[in-house]
């Protein structure tokens, strides 16, 4: 991000956060606060877990007075103090990545730490700015309306920033950035005037104004705008994915994932191996693959990460040999189909299950139909192949409406598959 750097209008906001911080109540914890300006001009300001607030220039420039600049400020030390991003990171490691495998437990399978559950990292960072959920924005509207009025700020100053926001917003101008991923709550405003009233009203004599702020809007208002703040976005942006493309989660209802590139790298997984397009991101950690194409990771709405497209596999332990008379490889795939259809009430089987060759080994191939997390129907290729070392599974997921882009670059994974003697 672009910063001000400008220390005089960073000690000014670490000023106010101070104050704010001695009537907030971390639950006893000692945050190593941090404060500074983001050069750019859209309205917005964000807080990560552990105390570092960012304030964009433009929530300065749009503030009427210090206290409201204090309330978008005590808002994201709300969060921080919350715990909302810390949240976020555990929805995404828990998320229902596509099909929603999360373990595969009980019965002949055992021990399977699901992709989704263990293997998710690195996207589990990209979800701390993921927008809030509406409750996670209610709950940091009262804290930080309460947390104002101890302040000796105006507590009236946190509706007034959002009937601003909302004024622009009805004017016909493009949306705040600070609703992209901070929710408007229904009844935002008669939420936080009902905590005042929850509280005696305003206090007499609280501050609105000061003649330091003035002199730092001014301030603000004259530093030269970075190239990437120009465009007023920079703060909702992710670091491009190593290949090309966006990193950045789309909305529910909508796909832009980047088509799969021909040139395949190789990667270990396992006792086996397997190659998969060079523009695809790898989120894998141990013997747990998720691998994504750019674009494939979808923001639900709710606070969560999802992978619409892609691939998920793991190694689940083979406790104890099925039935007598069964065939193993059919009974293991069925204790699969089960355990996904438990996680996903909607998930039907769309063909019966074929038998097929992975790596030289015999493997059955199984397609299901699951609602997809953009909204309508996915495909979901499973194929589960039994070695002495557990049962291999993998599952291919897209977007029916995406199934046709994507169904030659899933078959040419499965057949680079090759399993270690």
């Amino acid at each position: 991000m672009p910063m001000c750097n400008d220390p005089k209008v960073d000690v000014y906001l670490t000023k106010i956060g101070k104050r704010l911080i001695e009537h907030l109540n971390t639950g006893g914890i000692d945050y190593p606060w941090e404060f500074h300006c983001v050069n750019d001009k859209a309205v917005n300001a964000f807080a990560l877990p552990g105390g570092f607030v960012f304030v964009n220039r433009g929530a300065i420039e749009a503030a009427d007075n210090e206290a409201q600049l204090a309330a978008v400020m005590a808002h994201e030390l709300s969060h921080v103090a919350l715990r909302h991003g810390t949240n976020q990171v555990t929805k995404a490691r828990y998320a229902q990545m596509g099909t929603g495998v999360l373990s595969i437990a009980g019965g002949i399978l055992g021990g399977a730490a699901g992709a989704a559950a263990s293997s998710v990292g690195q996207l589990a960072a990209g979800s701390l700015l993921l927008r809030y959920s509406r409750s996670a924005e209610t709950q940091a509207d009262v804290m930080g309306t309460q947390v104002l009025f101890d302040s000796g700020y105006d507590p009236r100053a946190m509706a007034a920033f959002f009937e601003n926001l909302n004024a622009s917003e009805s004017a016909g101008k493009a949306p705040p950035e600070f609703f992209s991923d901070h929710p408007n709550p229904d009844h935002r405003i008669e939420r936080v005037d009902e905590e005042i009233k929850k509280m005696g009203g305003a206090p007499e004599g609280a501050q609105k104004d000061s003649t330091e702020f003035e002199e730092i809007k001014k301030e603000v208002m004259a530093l030269p705008l970075s190239p990437k703040g120009k465009s007023g976005a920079a703060s909702s942006k992710r670091a491009p994915a190593p290949s090309g493309g966006s990193s950045t989660p789309s909305r529910a209802g909508t796909l832009k994932v980047d088509p799969p590139s021909p040139n395949l790298i190789g990667l270990k997984f396992a006792k086996a191996s397997l190659a998969y397009p060079d523009n695809w991101k790898n989120f894998s950690k141990k013997n747990d693959l998720a691998l994504v194409p750019v674009g494939g990771v979808v923001d639900t709405g709710n606070g969560q990460a999802a992978i619409a497209c892609g691939l998920i596999a793991s190694v689940a332990r083979i406790q104890s040999k099925p039935p007598a008379g069964a065939d193993p490889l059919t009974a293991y795939n069925q204790k699969v189909i089960e355990a996904l259809q438990q996680s996903n009430e909607g998930m039907q089987m769309k063909e019966a299950p074929k038998e097929i060759s992975v790596g030289g080994q015999r493997a059955l191939s199984t397609y299901l139909k699951n609602e997809s997390p953009i909204g309508g129907f996915e495909t979901d290729w499973l194929v589960t192949v039994p070695r002495p070392d557990g049962l291999y599974y993998f599952i291919f997921v897209v977007p029916d409406s995406h199934y046709d882009e994507f169904k030659r670059s899933f078959q040419a994974i499965l057949d680079s598959v090759l399993f270690k003697p």
